[in-house]
């Protein structure tokens, strides 16, 4: 019998991977400068403003609803910085600009199964189901590449958020909030302090009010995750997988164990990418427990 589980949360890596490393990569922040951010800022405010772009027609409450763990106020300040949807489109095409120049210099093995698994992806992620995958869907509605390469990775990352989206919604039936989310989080990675909700920039008072929420309910005591809350953490992860099962199994056993033969090799380089950028810390879901 297939464990499909098992093929999911191996192949969730390396999506995550394909996707992630954009986040913090030079040629990206460049871009994002060039088009009007500060360039102090194009950084974080960049990565906020290529993603939500499918959304920013909504404003920045549909997109701190959807987006879950980036600081609200970040996200405010790219509104505020940003002039329309038409400008958030900008910061979309300049991020696919640095996606594919990125890709070619720092992980090139991985062009060939881009191009290759992209129609079927595609034809996958075209019959997910759409019910409580708001993001997922505006992802979904944007105008896909004509490159084969590019197109590719609009797929993957239409499989990211489609994930991003049920897990949230496994957090929030939790009775998780943003910052109590990201101290469990954290615990169950093993990673000091409060490092994941700090890098997502959460304020000190949201962290403060996150460890209170989480004692009241017995999931933290004297600013340390119990093991009631790593129990439940782990189950959020688990159901995440056995909930996420679904494109994989359109794809078919044999070409989803393929994926991962040729996915997985790359997104090394492209990890490495990561800890180079912004820290080995960093893009939590790429790496093993």
């Amino acid at each position: 019998m297939t464990d499909w589980d098992a093929i999911t949360r191996r192949n969730a890596r390396s999506v995550q991977t394909t996707i992630g490393w954009i986040f913090w990569d030079p040629g990206a922040v460049d871009r994002y400068a060039a088009a009007g951010l500060p360039r102090e800022l194009a950084g974080p405010l960049g990565y906020i403003a290529a993603r939500s772009a499918p959304l920013a027609c909504a404003g920045p409450a549909a997109v701190v609803a959807a987006l879950g763990s980036i600081s609200p106020p970040a996200i405010g300040a790219v509104f505020d910085l940003l002039d329309g949807p038409e400008t958030f489109a900008q910061m979309w095409a300049a991020r696919d600009a640095a996606v594919g120049e990125g890709l070619a210099r720092h992980a090139p093995d991985i062009l060939g199964p881009l191009a290759d698994f992209g129609p079927d992806l595609w034809h996958a992620v075209e019959r997910l189901p759409l019910e409580g995958r708001v993001f997922f869907g505006a992802c979904l509605a944007m105008p896909r590449p004509e490159d084969p390469v590019l197109s590719g990775w609009h797929a993957v990352n239409c499989l990211r958020e489609w994930r991003g989206d049920t897990h949230w919604a496994l957090l929030v039936a939790s009775g998780l909030s943003h910052p109590e989310a990201s101290i469990l989080h954290n615990a169950w990675l093993g990673y000091e302090g409060d490092w994941l909700a700090v890098s997502r920039g959460t304020s000190p008072q949201d962290i403060e009010a996150g460890w209170a929420d989480l004692t009241a309910r017995g999931l933290a005591a004297d600013r340390t995750v119990t093991p009631d809350g790593i129990v439940l953490r782990q189950r959020i992860e688990d159901d995440t997988d056995r909930l996420t099962t679904g494109p994989w199994q359109l794809l078919g056993e044999s070409r989803a164990v393929e994926f991962t033969e040729r996915f997985e090799p790359p997104c090394v380089a492209l990890l490495g990418r990561v800890d180079t950028t912004a820290g080995p810390n960093y893009q939590p879901a790429s790496r093993l427990r």
